[in-house]
């Protein structure tokens, strides 16, 4: 098989690189992405490489570049992403690119302090400018209230005029944040024992932090107090509710001249801040418009420097030699990709690439487009397959979404999954430019082919259920309404009938086949007759229909997995495998489940129709007998008719049949292991003549030479432990026959979900659809408008998304456990390349 139907053929390979030539050879295998190179220095820490500080340039050139996206971004500025994938830079750009970075971040970090000082002196005028403006109102109104006092005063009494002058206070003011004002009030009452007196008033408009640049709500206040003890006290109270004190004069003329520098220094600040502001702009703008390329060539020279130090260096100190895994059906590829590193570095001497043999499995490379991504990506989430291992994805590609449709089953939600993901898939290019970080959508647009298919197959399911949300289509006509006249809508019966049914008033019907003048006899074309879903009776025909269908899929997929592991067996060229596992395995399958395969298929072969429906022996009892040797005596009349035989020979066959199945139990738990023993002994003795032959030592001969490897590799062949091999076969042995049972069991959910799907639909439809129905006129148009918006959220809601996501997750099931299992191992390693494309993609998804 190609490998479309297992990962390709890997081989180990060593290369030879120039110093002078490797930079520019990695960055072409990067561009390809077809190398997955082996770390030859395990042991050395990642400080003792030879290229570390190559390595720690790159590191300190993204911090550069990650505070200049981070200044852009708080600029709102929109940086320039043209789908650019430039080269890496040689390495005597590398300095370029680090001064370019230096002085873009000089300049910002410079013009960051001088905005943050403007910034910080222009909230100090600010605030001062608010303090001259409250304060002034303080004052005016303090010495308004004295003057009346005085005129009230001298009015009364002159003598008290020089008793009431006011004693000469001391005041400091600041501006403190508004939320700090009730605690720092109580503050200074407690402390001052209530000689102060606190006057503040709120500034209306938000100032800006210089620091974080959020806007935050301040408020003025001053405070008058006597003597310099309080005075000492109450600015230590200032300073632990951080508040800013600014100087105050005490006259107004002082005030007013002080406001008026105030003003004029804002007016300067603001001119000098703008001016700064749209250097800064400009300085941003014009990185915006390269930081997208800059990050990806400071990525791709760090990835190619963090490979080289996986190299090892020969004794001259003048070639690299690294090892690295590739496909076999790439290596041309390759060899022209060092070429043209080769060339482009200017070296004479070209880069060698040899072949290595070597018994270490290789990774497991399955080559995938968008098509297949999605189902590899279910594959490999259960395991990565061993190297060369059958591929289950080519088929689960139909099996996956087909099993989906069986519990799904519907064809008016299949359409509108379908509808969905084709506008996905015809959207694809323009959603997938539009980097959407919703991650919902993102799982939703890597599956849009699993999508698209479970649509397609949903609504095949669907028709040949006749569901169409929950309702049926008649395409072909009916052949249980023999006459249309039987079932009148006003109750009058047609000429002939002596009864007849009204539909109006009549909310179940149930159908009886034995009626000949309700079913004609005739079968429906296509899927189950439309009149079944108004039957009060359609579970008992859906019910035995979807069961039985159930158990014959379910049975046919696992017999096609065993199949499937005839050819692993042949490719790895195990045949003890095929005769000590497949055969026994297939005969065992065959004998108890594919035989009630044959009986479903037989019964409905057979021409039991309603009138003798009786008859029909039972396929429960009838397995269950086979494995009793309980068989009822044809002549008893008092035998139910149920346990009666199938066909005339069914003993000796079911007889035989049981044995078979009895004898693959002991066949594939011991005949492997026996004929392992022997080929032990046989290989033991071998090497014990062999030794005597040679003069040696039997342990002397305890190696094995793998005779077309480079290196000679003495790797010790594991020691026969018959004990063992007898606990895996045993293990083997009963997880598979008992397996058999719970997998064809397991697979009965297909019925259950169907089951379960369709009765959710017509609930749903009957507890709320059906209201709006039933409201006649305008009322009942308004009424029918809200419900069917009711109706069509849950039906999204519901039966879209959690009854799919239901069935998706069974269906995985089903792959993983009943069908892989029968021939995958999935104990491999994913082949990962050195590859640009997944670095820089895998950044951009940490980024996000």
């Amino acid at each position: 098989m190609g490998a479309l139907f297992r990962s390709e053929e890997m081989t180990l390979c060593q290369l030879f690189l120039q110093s002078e030539a490797a930079y520019a050879c990695v960055s072409e295998l990067g561009e390809l992405g077809l190398v997955q190179f082996r770390d030859l220095n395990p042991d050395v820490s990642a400080f003792q490489r030879k290229f570390v500080n190559e390595v720690r340039r790159c590191d300190e050139m993204e911090r550069k570049l990650r505070f200049l996206e981070k200044e852009i971004k708080k600029d709102g500025i929109p940086m320039l992403d043209t789908g650019d994938n430039p080269d890496a830079p040689a390495p005597r750009e590398m300095i370029d690119l680090e001064a370019t970075f230096e002085k873009l971040e000089n300049e910002m970090k410079e013009v960051n302090s001088n905005s943050e000082a403007l910034k910080r002196n222009y909230l100090e005028l600010t605030e001062l400018k608010h303090i001259l403006r409250k304060t002034q109102n303080f004052f005016d109104e303090k010495e308004q209230n004295v003057a009346e006092e005085a005129q009230h005063a001298f009015e009364s009494d002159r003598s008290q005029i020089i008793e009431r002058q006011p004693m000469q206070l001391g005041f400091v003011a600041g501006v403190i944040l508004r939320e700090r004002i009730p605690a720092f009030e109580k503050m200074l009452w407690r402390a001052c024992r209530g000689n102060v007196f606190l006057k503040q008033a709120e500034i209306e408009t938000p100032l800006e932090d210089p620091l974080t640049g959020d806007q935050v709500n301040k408020s003025v206040f001053i405070i008058f107090f006597q003597g310099d003890q309080l005075k000492s006290r109450v600015k230590k109270i200032c300073e632990g509710f951080r508040a800013t004190l600014y100087p105050c004069p005490e006259t107004p003329a002082e005030r007013r001249e002080m406001a008026i520098g105030v003003m004029t220094r804002i007016e300067d600040l603001n001119t000098v801040l703008g001016q700064t502001q749209d250097h800064r702009h400009r300085v941003l703008v014009a990185a915006a418009k390269n930081i997208k390329v800059w990050f990806i060539k400071v990525k791709k020279i760090k990835a190619i420097y963090h490979t080289l130090n996986m190299f090892n260096l020969d004794v001259t100190q003048k070639c690299l030699i690294a090892e690295c895994w590739c496909p076999v059906a790439d290596l041309d590829k390759i060899q022209l990709a060092l070429r043209r590193g080769t060339e482009q570095s200017g070296s004479s001497v070209p880069s060698i690439l040899n072949r290595m043999t070597t018994r270490q499995e290789p990774p497991t490379y399955n080559r995938v487009n968008k098509f297949t991504t999605a189902f590899q990506g279910i594959v490999d989430a259960y395991g990565v397959a061993n190297y060369r291992e059958v591929n289950p994805t080519p088929y689960t590609v139909i099996t996956f979404p087909f099993l989906f449709a069986v519990m799904f089953g519907d064809a008016g939600h299949g359409i509108i999954m379908f509808l969905f993901a084709l506008f996905l898939v015809l959207r694809e290019k323009q959603l997938a430019a539009a980097k959407i970080d919703d991650e919902i959508f993102k799982m939703l647009f890597g599956g849009r082919y699993i999508i698209l298919l479970m649509g397609i197959f949903s609504i095949y399911t669907g028709v040949i259920y006749n569901d169409w949300f929950s309702k049926s289509i008649n395409i072909f006509g009916s052949a249980w309404i023999a006459d249309i006249n039987r079932y009148t809508a006003n109750g009058s019966c047609g000429a002939g009938y002596a009864e007849c049914v009204n539909l109006s008033n009549t909310k179940d019907v149930q159908l009886n086949p034995a009626n000949a003048s309700e079913f004609t006899g005739k079968v429906y074309p296509f899927g189950v007759d439309p009149i079944w879903q108004l039957s009060t009776n359609k579970i008992t025909l859906l019910n035995s229909y979807k069961m039985k269908l159930s158990v014959i899929l379910g049975v046919g997929q696992m017999l096609f997995g065993i199949f499937l592991s005839f050819f692993n067996h042949r490719h790895f060229k195990k045949p003890i495998n095929i005769f000590c596992e497949f055969i026994p395995h297939i005969i065992f399958l065959m004998c108890i489940f594919g035989y009630l395969n044959i009986l479903i298929l037989w019964k409905w072969a057979t021409p039991y129709y309603v009138q003798n429906s009786a008859a029909a022996p039972s396929l429960l009892l009838g397995l269950i007998n086979m494995f009793l040797f309980k068989y009822a005596d044809e002549n008893d009349t008092n035998v139910p008719v149920s346990s009666k035989l199938f066909y005339s020979g069914q003993k000796p066959i079911q007889f035989m049949l049981v044995a078979l199945a009895a004898i693959c139990v002991p066949w594939i738990m011991l005949v492997k292991p026996y004929i392992l023993y022997k080929r032990n002994k046989s290989k033991t003795a071998r090497r014990a003549l062999m030794s005597e032959a040679n003069g040696a030592t039997p342990n002397d001969q305890d190696v094995i030479h793998h005779p077309e490897q480079v290196h000679q590799e003495n790797i010790p062949e594991e020691e026969f432990q018959i004990g063992e091999v007898v606990i895996i076969q045993v293990i083997h042995t009963i997880e598979f026959c008992l397996g058999c049972i719970s997998n064809t069991a397991s697979y009965l959910r297909l019925w259950a979900l169907s089951l379960a799907h369709a009765e959710l639909s017509d609930v749903l439809w009957s507890m709320v659809f059906r209201v709006g129905l039933s409201i006649n006129g305008w009322a009942g148009a308004a009424v029918l408008i809200f419900v069917f918006i009711f109706w069509s959220v849950l039906t999204l809601a519901v039966l879209l998304v959690m009854e799919g996501l239901s069935a998706f997750l069974h269906a995985i099931r089903l792959h993983w456990i009943e069908f892989q299992n029968k021939f995958y191992t999935g104990m491999g390693y994913k082949f990962v390349p050195f590859s640009f494309d997944q670095i820089l993609e895998t950044s951009h998804i940490e980024a996000e």
